[in-house]
């Protein structure tokens, strides 16, 4: 059994559905690797295939009123492409791993009914990325969505459950949490389930980790990019737009903030500005303040908004500046900027935006540039990532070893490069830790093996006892043995 049943004696619909889960997974836990990985597959073909993927991308941005269809039609088929190109031929059914020095056999043992909680800016790609990951390691997944995203990941589950039986998976391998979705239902949930993995807002990760059942959850973000002055201004301009641009700029991994040398500030802002980007002055920076935190939160009337659709907003709060900001509209800007200094409560700019405003700030050399960062993370975004435009690469080094952050991302479109991406390295996923600094358990992209329990047997092998001499020879030379 992958997991002992709970006896909490709980009843109801969600305790039904929990009931169901484990059948079926107790099931599943039985299948070879070979039968994982064709449920996997299944899985993954359900949102890929394009004419299921358009479907789920009109209904994400129908509902949510966030992002852009053609970006999440994106998004859903190369981060699930990429994820399934991360697992093939990645063992997770019995022993995955045999260390012949050590005499340690890895066994792969399911955690049993996982508890996915997923946020409305991906209410496709988010969903589909935890089912997967789930599946590859034979356990079950109840999906817990955001209220405006419960449609399209109902729709995602028809597809997953369509596919399943074609290869006569059982569909309670994979459910969902019924409408209507509330903080009641989401916390019973997380409380019969064996693992909670929650990406989304801070309060639904605290309350992951507050409900009693082993969680990861996922960091607050709030990109900073370093532009140095050996960058390439053409480039680093157009991977930051790409990235900012990305479905509104709904990723975490978004960039919130550019932090640019002085010698970089003419050529990078002249690179911008030729492709789209508007800078704002400070009448207009204090109007688009007002719509965006109206009430001190960041309004729903900004998030997941194209740049065009923010200026005529900002224009009917103006009546001054009414046809700067219509006429700037009519052009169809990419990327608002607005010029900061300061950080913290009073500079809400600082922080993170889900929108196509770009905050830039102006240091005089790396170091500067360095600390300006550090001190953006330590008001939002602490643990997550950093990106750098530069050509020196030690500098990538020195940011890894002083900012808090769990990745740097050297020269790419930063929300298209921190999940993975087919040119880097880094494990492709929708939910990157970002370790103790954002307060999370755990560093590194979530990825199939936090869905897993490993058992661990061990054999003798040869003994390795060190002398003394060879634990505190270096000491007792440097300051004696007494």
């Amino acid at each position: 059994m992958a997991h002992p049943t709970p006896s909490t004696g709980a009843t109801g619909p969600i305790a039904e559905l929990v009931a169901r889960a484990r059948a079926a997974q107790r099931t599943y836990e039985t299948w070879t690797q070979e039968q994982v990985d064709m449920a996997v597959t299944a899985a993954g073909w359900a949102i890929i295939e394009p004419g299921r993927n358009r479907e789920l991308a009109e209904l994400a941005v129908a509902d949510t009123g966030v992002g852009n269809v053609d970006d999440k039609i994106r998004k859903n088929h190369r981060k699930t492409l990429g994820l399934l190109r991360d697992l093939k031929g990645t063992p997770s059914v019995g022993v995955i791993s045999e260390d012949t020095a050590t005499g340690i056999v890895e066994i792969a043992r399911p955690v049993g009914v996982v508890c996915a909680v997923t946020p409305s800016t991906n209410p496709g790609a988010t969903p589909a990325n935890k089912i997967i990951n789930a599946l590859k390691g034979r356990n079950a997944v109840i999906v817990a969505p955001s209220p405006k995203g419960w449609t399209t990941a109902a729709k995602l589950i028809e597809f997953i459950h369509a596919q399943f039986d074609r290869i006569g998976a059982p569909r309670d391998l994979v459910q969902l949490l019924p409408s209507p979705v509330n903080k009641q239902s989401t916390t019973e949930l997380m409380t019969l389930c064996d693992l909670v993995v929650a990406t989304g807002s801070q309060a639904n990760v605290r309350a992951a980790y507050a409900s009693g059942t082993p969680a990861f959850g996922v960091g607050a973000g709030n990109v900073a990019s370093i532009v140095d002055e050996t960058a390439d201004a053409s480039l680093a301009a157009d991977r930051i737009l790409r990235s900012k641009t990305f479905d509104n700029a709904t990723s975490c991994s978004a960039e919130n903030s550019l932090v640019v040398v002085d010698a970089a500030r003419p050529g990078l802002m002249a690179a911008l500005e030729a492709r789209g980007a508007v800078m704002l002055d400070a009448s207009q920076k204090r109007v688009l303040q007002s719509l965006m935190w109206p009430e001190g939160r960041l309004s729903a009337a900004v998030i997941g908004q194209s740049a065009r659709v923010i200026a005529e907003r900002a224009a009917a709060l103006d009546a001054e500046g009414r046809t700067g900001w219509l006429a700037m509209a009519e052009r169809d800007p990419r990327v608002l900027m607005v010029a900061e200094d300061g950080v913290g409560h009073d500079h809400p700019f600082s922080g993170e935006k889900l929108s196509p405003v770009l905050t830039v700030y102006a240091a005089p050399d790396f170091d500067a540039a360095a600390a300006t960062v550090e001190r953006i993370y330590g008001y939002e975004g602490a643990g997550h990532s950093v990106g750098l435009h530069s050509t020196v690469a030690e500098r990538a080094l020195r940011l890894g070893l002083t900012l808090p952050v769990s990745r740097v991302i050297v020269d790419q479109p930063h929300a298209l490069a921190t999940g993975g991406n087919f040119d880097n390295g880094l494990p492709f996923s929708l939910s990157m830790g970002c370790g103790t600094w954002g307060k999370n358990n755990f560093s590194e992209n979530m990825n199939y093996r936090h869905y897993l329990n490993i058992t661990r047997i061990s054999r003798p092998i040869a003994e390795r006892m060190p002398t003394e001499e060879d634990i505190f020879g270096a000491y007792f030379a440097q300051h004696g043995a007494t």
